[in-house]
């Protein structure tokens, strides 16, 4: 089957709907083949595996209108500043200008090479730090020093995106590069790890003046901060997060899922009434459904009559909020069903009804397996983990408690809040206590274990 030719302009113009396989002309001659995009900016780059002269290769290709060449020459800066101070990169093979206003630039595959995670051994989150300390004590600095942009390949790690890659202003400035790359690992790993990988860091850069205080002021700040930028990626179209505006609705679903779930989001009373029914009240009504051999939880937030829609429709629904806090909670490593999709009915400005679709989590809820006396853990765990991010959840019912494994994850997030006032979700947190307790009888073995454990100091 012969793959079809393309050029930067047609490129331009597919936005998002870039179909693979394609060929397209170097200027040296040569035909680059793009098997599979890993990454589209609509109109302005796309990255992805490639084939040139029969090797496997990495292909960046700038194809924006305006910053094309200004993007192209900062990754071959970049890579290159990078070799100059011997920090691994994967080499460049290739890089020139593409027809109808664009640039390529090509590099070799590291095939058995994977992106760092946050679940990674400590020893391999150890050797990102140490190769970002080697960066800062030659003046670089990583803009996107995130785990992603940190390949495993063996033992040894090596850097990529050199259009993120540029030179220090100020130590401050790499100080804030540090912080970014610890913030990416959820509160718990990284305070647990931050000696060890403060130390990795610090053997790559000697010369650092950054004390664990500064580091640890500088990371909660950071943590904030993407945090507010993640959610609001979650309401608008980008690399994540599909937005659809028709048929009088809003339309949010997790990009990489949106094929599978448009039949859903089509028709959510449809599915909804074909389900298994969990639910059925004046407020919300709740089914299982299954769709191409997975199981999802379907949530429609009711209207109740003219006085509640009014008093509804001019803010954000309920499914807004609870889409919002679900992905909060994923973001600061809280176990919770995975949010899929919200769908608000629209009138002009005006919000009706809504729905919210998550993965289903087959763990049996507290009320059906209540903690062990003898293993306390996981309940202390979310607690920490939610007074550490100032979270209350509003309602601790036996019933909004599932285990995830070995974890305890929370459902039911319509009253969910993270609270900047400490003394706010002091008095919060102490509610969800309280509630939390009164799942057992008040003489029983376990709510005075769990009332030990879970002490309000």
């Amino acid at each position: 089957m012969s793959v079809p030719r393309v050029d930067a302009g047609h490129l331009r113009r597919a936005g998002r709907d870039v179909p693979t396989p394609f060929a397209i002309d170097l200027d040296d001659r040569r035909r680059l083949t793009v098997q599979r995009t890993l990454r589209i900016l609509p109109g302005r780059r796309i990255a992805g595996l490639a084939e040139l002269d029969g090797v496997p290769v990495f292909a960046k290709l700038f194809i924006g209108a305006d910053g094309a060449e200004r993007h192209w020459q900062r990754e071959r800066y970049g890579k290159s500043a990078l070799a100059a101070r011997r920090i691994a990169t994967p080499p460049v093979i290739a890089a020139g200008r593409l027809a109808d206003g664009g640039h390529y630039l090509v590099t070799e595959y590291l095939a058995a090479a994977r992106p760092l995670a946050a679940t990674d051994r400590p020893e391999h989150l150890a050797a990102a730090c140490a190769a970002l300390g080697r960066m800062h004590a030659g003046n670089l600095v990583h803009d996107d020093a995130h785990l992603g942009n940190f390949l495993l390949d063996g033992a040894a790690v090596q850097v990529i995106d050199g259009d993120a890659v540029h030179e220090a202003s100020s130590d401050r400035e790499l100080e804030q590069n540090l912080a970014l790359l610890l913030a990416q690992l959820p509160a718990d790993v990284e305070a647990a790890l931050r000696a060890p990988l403060f130390a990795a860091y610090r053997a790559g850069n000697p010369r650092t003046t950054l004390d664990d205080i500064q580091l640890s002021r500088r990371v909660n700040d950071t943590r904030r901060r993407r945090l507010v930028d993640y959610l609001r990626k979650c309401v608008r179209d980008c690399g994540r997060i599909r937005i659809e505006r028709n048929r009088g609705a809003f339309i949010a679903m997790v990009r990489d899922e949106a094929d599978f779930l448009e039949p859903i989001v089509a028709d959510p009373d449809r599915w909804l009434a074909s389900g298994s029914p969990l639910k059925q009240g004046n407020t919300a009504t709740l089914a299982l459904i299954e769709h191409e051999g997975r199981k999802l939880v379907i949530k429609r937030y009711n209207i109740k009559g003219a006085a509640h829609a009014l008093s509804r429709c001019w803010r954000p629904s309920r499914a807004w909020h609870a889409w919002l806090e679900g992905h909060r909670l994923r973001f600061l490593g809280i176990a919770t069903p995975r949010p899929l999709a919200l769908i608000e009915r629209r009138f002009g400005p005006l919000r009706g009804r809504a729905w919210l679709i998550v993965e289903h989590c087959a763990g049996r809820s507290l009320a059906e397996r209540p903690p062990s006396i003898a293993h306390l853990e996981p309940v202390v765990d979310l607690f920490a983990r939610l007074s550490a991010a100032r979270i209350s959840h509003g309602d601790m019912k036996a019933t909004n408690l599932l285990w995830d494994g070995e974890r305890i994850g929370l459902i039911d997030l319509d009253a969910m809040r993270q609270h900047r006032s400490a003394a706010r979700y002091r008095r919060a947190g102490r509610k969800d206590r309280e509630r939390f307790l009164r799942n057992w009888p008040d003489d029983a073995a376990l709510t005075r274990a769990l009332s030990a454990a879970l002490r309000d100091d």
